[in-house]
């Protein structure tokens, strides 16, 4: 399965494992379905209510009991008790038909090696090398199977949960060798994985170049599933070109977007599970974009732990200037080699990313990068930087600082805190070059050093400056602000770009469905509000997704009374359209604090 770790490679330093939880087995022996396989002898009789049988109807009840049951014992019972009990069993039937007796058992548990209660040991097939006399090569037995037999150890239904336990020994290998090299992973691609990934998928997803969409696969799944198993598995899959399509950003500018075929999409996401079992214990815990059980939330509220609980007087809000289209494909290919040494596992990377981008009809040969949105892409964008990034940062920090640090990455958006302005800038230095030599650059207008902390204001103003200034990091402008008692309290709010290109998204949107349902058209928002407010409405920032809200309402108004010039909608009847559709706003996330310590249970809040 492994191989050992050739030198010269990235060592790991600290990276978070993921735990697994043992499963316990319970063991269950049926010793027959009328009564006890042993029996005391010396033991009050008890009934089925555990009271004690006297008088004469009590004297018939037993008597139908014994005719009732032939496996009691017939010994009378008498009262009392003896420090060496006295134990009688049931035997084999003997050859009259009756029940036969063993006797005074040797121990408590005299049944195990009887014919009719119990399998015997198992004798050995291969005969010994020497005939004849009893030879001293002979081989051993083994003994009868302790618990059920038949008891199956593994799901007889082929569910998620018994899909993903298949990895459980990949992971443990991997948590016991941090410098392991898996040379036997491909495998692991069955049918059942296949078939989970693609339930797991979107059925809403955009079709790729082929243009078949989740449906229509599925219209004959077991028989398009075996056969994508069976090219994965003879060598004949070939991986698509991805097809080009560009979203806007909230800054006006256009995000490329490679959208892979429905067989891509399932094969990586196999492939994303079995090497989950890997790198989630070698990825460190301040990372978390992309990556199973952790969420931007979690990266927020481990900034606003590091900021508020940390000595921290600058953050360093960093950016990669277009960090998944710069990707280098030989670099990429080193990276995984450190732990993924199967052959085939390795080429179905290299063909995904090779695999070119088909825009407007014209293919275009990918050299670097990888496309952003498929499946595949954000685990190698997370192991990229692990290397590149995540593991050199450990390593500063505890070589170069003298003062707090606190890191936080969520994939190519990056936070720092820095107790000292001299560190911080040696360290922009120092990751200038480090990311240059991996073919990666800073973006110069997102990239900045700022005075941010507790004590920002006080330095502010006894330099002779304003306010402190704000950073944006994943969707929310933090500042520098205080509570009622006067204390220092990071503040969290909406960024206003982000919010007015929704309300315009919204707006767009509204005019096309003008004449649409007004159910259909209230569904609509209320999911929009729901979503809006389902990330957005942290604490201390309920006044900005109240204004999305208002803001969300006035346009419907203004879309309804449009859709005709002899309208009669005025706004006493479009606040019960309101109340009947749109959700008021309320907070839907805990303290950062809370939530964080609750998780981490009191260890290192940015670690």
């Amino acid at each position: 399965m492994k191989e050992p770790y050739i030198e010269g490679l990235a060592t790991h330093d600290d990276p978070e494992s993921c735990g697994c939880i043992p499963q316990g087995s319970g063991r269950s022996v049926d010793r027959g379905t009328r009564g006890l396989g042993t029996e005391p002898r010396n033991q009050p009789c008890r009934g089925a209510d555990g009271v004690t049988l006297t008088g004469r109807r009590d004297e018939q009840a037993r008597k139908r009991e014994s005719l009732l049951d032939p496996a009691r014992s017939k010994t009378p019972c008498t009262r009392g008790s003896s420090l060496h009990r006295n134990w009688e069993v049931l035997g084999s039937p003997a050859e009259d038909g009756t029940a036969g007796r063993i006797g005074k058992a040797e121990s408590r548990n005299p049944v195990m090696h009887d014919a009719r209660k119990s399998d015997g040991p198992e004798v050995p097939r291969k005969s010994p090398n020497k005939g004849g006399s009893p030879s001293a090569e002979g081989m051993e037995g083994r003994g009868p199977t302790k618990g059920n037999a038949n008891q199956r150890t593994t799901c007889r239904t082929q569910r998620r949960e018994s899909v993903s336990s298949e990895l459980e020994r990949v992971r443990e290998a991997a948590r016991k060798d941090r410098k392991a090299r898996f040379t036997a992973l491909f495998h692991h691609l069955t049918l059942a994985r296949l078939r989970s990934c693609y339930v797991a998928l979107s059925h809403k997803a955009a079709a790729g170049v082929d243009g078949v969409t989740w449906v229509q696969y599925g219209e004959y799944l077991e028989e398009n599933l075996q056969d994508l198993h069976a090219r994965l598995h003879r060598g004949a899959y070939r991986a698509q070109p991805s097809r080009r399509v560009f979203i806007p950003k909230p800054d006006g500018q256009k995000r490329p977007l490679g959208i892979a075929v429905l067989e891509d999409k399932i094969v990586q996401r196999a492939v994303v599970e079995v090497m989950n079992a890997i790198y989630e214990v070698d990825f460190l815990g301040f990372s978390y974009g992309f990556r199973p059980a952790r969420s931007a939330h979690m990266a927020l509220d481990a900034l606003s732990v590091g900021i508020s609980r940390r000595t921290v007087n600058f953050v360093f809000d960093a950016d990669i200037r277009d960090f998944y289209g710069t990707i280098d494909h030989e670099w990429m290919m080193k990276f995984v080699e450190h732990r993924i040494a199967d052959r085939r596992v390795l080429r179905l990377i290299q063909k995904w990313l090779t695999a070119g981008i088909l825009q407007e009809g014209s293919w275009t040969e990918t050299t670097e990068g990888v496309p952003q949105g498929a499946t595949i892409s954000c685990l190698l964008a997370n192991i990229y930087l692990h290397y590149v990034f995540d593991q050199w940062t450990q390593q500063w920090r505890k070589r170069h600082a003298r003062g707090q640090v606190i890191v936080v990455r969520y994939a190519d958006d990056v936070a720092l805190g820095f107790q000292h302005e001299r560190e911080a800038q040696r360290y922009w230095s120092e990751l200038a070059e480090r990311l240059t030599r991996f073919g990666l650059a800073l973006h110069p207008n997102k990239t900045r050093l700022l005075r941010f902390g507790a004590y920002a204001a006080k330095q502010r103003k006894s330099r002779g400056e304003g306010k402190p200034e704000t950073f944006d990091f994943l969707g929310f402008t933090h500042i520098c602000g205080k509570n009622r008692a006067g204390w220092f309290q990071l503040r969290r709010r909406t960024v206003t770009k982000r919010q007015r290109a929704k309300l315009r998204e919204v707006k767009e949107e509204l005019s096309r469905r003008r004449h649409h349902p007004i159910p259909e058209q209230g569904a609509w928002l209320g999911s929009v509000v729901r979503g809006y407010a389902a990330y957005y409405a942290v604490p201390l920032n309920w006044r900005q997704v109240d204004a999305f809200r208002r803001e969300v309402n006035r346009y419907w108004y203004r879309a309804l009374r449009r859709r005709s010039q002899r309208t009669r909608l005025n706004w006493a009847k479009m606040q019960k359209l309101i109340r009947r559709w749109i959700p008021l706003v309320r907070i839907t996330h805990p303290w950062p604090e809370a939530r964080f310590f609750a998780r981490t249970r009191g260890k290192s809040p940015v670690r």
